[in-house]
């Protein structure tokens, strides 16, 4: 029985420093997986493992993939003058998931964040530039629109006009179906400048 409670205590320790897990997260995961069918809680113990040995990053764009280069990237249909700067993987499949962009993706693997100690060199940023060639027309900046996305997305465009590349901003303002009484100071003055002809 102790064992087995100390077993338990290190699954929880080991929980809880996953991104977003408390302690008390961490603890209910943990007996929740307890709880399983030994076959289950085997079947995610092989999942995990195999995601660890299949899974790496696409050496072109850097997004998660278990082909090099990933799908994408080798994809002849996809056009290849049109590269998207996203922070993250979950933010390139989001786009993907929208049909009208058939472009290319660059993940940075983060943002700049001076407070957090992340400069430039910890992006994949010089990495980006390499890639910038005659069949690169435009670059789309899709970096979230905090202050470190938007600081982000002014040092890259400031790097990247100099290359002769068009460099343009994903949209930002009201989402559709909201109500301006409830949308932020900040939202609202995005969507006035963000204004087009109608």
């Amino acid at each position: 029985m102790f064992k087995s409670a100390a077993s338990v205590e290190r699954l929880v320790n080991r929980l809880a420093r996953l991104p977003g897990i408390g302690r008390k997260s961490a603890t209910r995961l943990a007996f929740h997986i307890l709880k399983l069918p030994k076959e289950e809680a085997h079947e995610l113990a092989d999942i995990i493992r195999e995601v660890k040995e299949k899974v790496g990053f696409c050496s072109v764009c850097f997004n998660i993939s278990e082909t090099d280069p990933c799908r994408i990237c080798a994809d002849p249909s996809r056009e290849k003058s049109v590269v998207c700067v996203v922070e993250e993987t979950a933010d390139a499949a989001a786009i993907d998931k929208v049909e009208g962009f058939k472009g290319l993706f660059h993940v940075l693997g983060g943002r700049l964040s001076p407070l957090d100690g992340i400069g430039p060199e910890d992006l994949k940023i010089r990495e980006l530039l390499a890639r910038i060639n005659e069949d690169v027309k435009e670059v789309i900046i899709a970096t979230n629109p905090n202050v470190e996305g938007e600081a982000t997305a002014i040092y890259l465009s400031r790097l990247l006009k100099p290359l002769g590349v068009k460099v343009t901003r994903i949209a930002r303002g009201l989402p559709v179906g909201s109500d301006l009484e409830y949308a932020d100071s900040m939202t609202l003055t995005r969507a006035l400048e963000g204004r087009q002809d109608f």
